[in-house]
């Protein structure tokens, strides 16, 4: 069965139906809440009458069957089914924001049982409890600072890579915001001589020539970039080889403007002659909105 699906999972408020659209518009044919137990007999169906990609979001309002999707999962790509898992997560104040924002209520919140506490923040940990499993095994997009649009190019990003056993994100940000929910690596590069403090250079980013002139003029940035080089290519392939095909690794500095910006650009081009990458930069993400 030579059919590519997009499995959309993550948390409540964090951009699923934003996600789904962007699929849709890719050309995949979509389905939103789908019943996990139906999983199967779905895409067989689908294959027959729409085509040979699918995209499908599941959500925690499938609590109880929720154990049985990684299980078919497997048995997709037992049948030679191209899958790709994404959770899309936000921190818990950003998500209580959005759901003060549009006065929804949380699709939980019907489903607890009258032991369960049914309080916005409770309901929300404990669906990151429901969800952790997926999660261990998506591609995870920190939301929380990001709007609709630049969701929507992101994934459009992903998609746009050829397959391949590891796909990598260089992500770009700012300690000062807090650190991804979605990194698998954190390299702080704040000791690095900062652009900042140069006049000339304070309004440019680490994308702009003139502030890579300057950080390339200094050894320890070279330093750096080497180190982490050499970190990830002694350890990328140990990951393929238990199975992990997304890797996100975060560069922080302190306004993830800079330093951080211009690491996240070179070890993308360093990278991307052998892995499928995409770069991402939060705060300049965040300042064009």
């Amino acid at each position: 069965m030579a059919i590519e699906i997009a499995l959309i999972t993550g948390m409540s408020g964090s951009g699923k139906s934003v996600a789904l659209r962007a699929y849709e518009d890719a050309g995949y044919y979509c389905v939103d809440n789908l019943p996990p137990e139906l999983l199967l007999s779905f895409v067989a169906l689908e294959h027959a009458h729409h085509g040979n990609r699918l995209a499908i979001a599941m959500d925690v309002r499938s609590r109880t069957s929720l154990p049985m999707v990684p299980e078919k999962l497997r048995e997709l790509r037992a049948q030679g089914c191209t899958v790709h898992s994404i959770f899309l997560d936000a921190d818990t104040e950003t998500l209580v924001r959005r759901f003060s924002e549009t006065r929804r209520r949380h699709p939980l919140t019907d489903r607890m049982t009258p032991q369960e506490p049914r309080g916005l923040v409770q309901v929300i940990e404990l669906e990151r409890e429901l969800l952790a499993d997926l999660r261990e095994s998506a591609r995870v997009v920190d939301t929380s600072t990001i709007r609709a649009a630049h969701l929507q190019s992101y994934l459009k990003s992903l998609m746009a890579k050829p397959p391949n056993p590891l796909s990598l994100v260089f992500q770009s940000f700012a300690f000062k915001r807090g650190i991804p929910l979605d990194a698998d690596y954190v390299f702080d590069v704040r000791m690095l001589p900062n652009p900042h403090y140069e006049p000339e250079l304070r309004d440019l980013t680490g994308k702009d020539a003139p502030v890579a002139a300057f950080l390339s003029a200094h050894g320890e940035v070279a330093r750096m970039e080497a180190d982490i080089t050499r970190f990830l290519t002694e350890w990328l392939d140990v990951l393929v080889e238990n199975h992990r095909s997304y890797v996100t690794v975060a560069i922080g500095c302190t306004g993830g403007q800079h330093r951080s910006v211009y690491l996240a650009e070179r070890l993308s081009q360093r990278f991307g002659s052998r892995w499928p990458t995409v770069t991402r930069h939060r705060e300049l993400e965040a300042q064009n909105v």
